[in-house]
């Protein structure tokens, strides 16, 4: 075991010396997160409409993720 191992046997991750996305590019990719957002909400209102459930549900938690990578995207950078 080297002097740079931890206690599992795995060596740290090495330094993120790449500089984040720009603000510009977050916020398109955001946008496109959101586009997409609303079209899975809105196959999710149309199957809970017509009685599929288990598609509303499932396009439901589609949008949901994809909200939340909009968001981590903005916040993170």
């Amino acid at each position: 075991m080297s002097d740079r191992q931890d206690d599992r046997g795995l060596e740290p991750a090495p330094a993120r010396d790449q500089p984040g996305r720009p603000l510009v590019e977050r916020l398109g990719l955001g946008f496109i997160a959101l586009v997409v957002t609303t079209l899975f909400a809105a196959m999710a209102t149309a199957a809970w409409a017509g009685g599929e459930i288990f598609l509303a549900v499932m396009a439901g938690m589609g949008a949901l993720m994809t909200l939340w990578s909009a968001v981590a995207t903005l916040i993170r950078g």
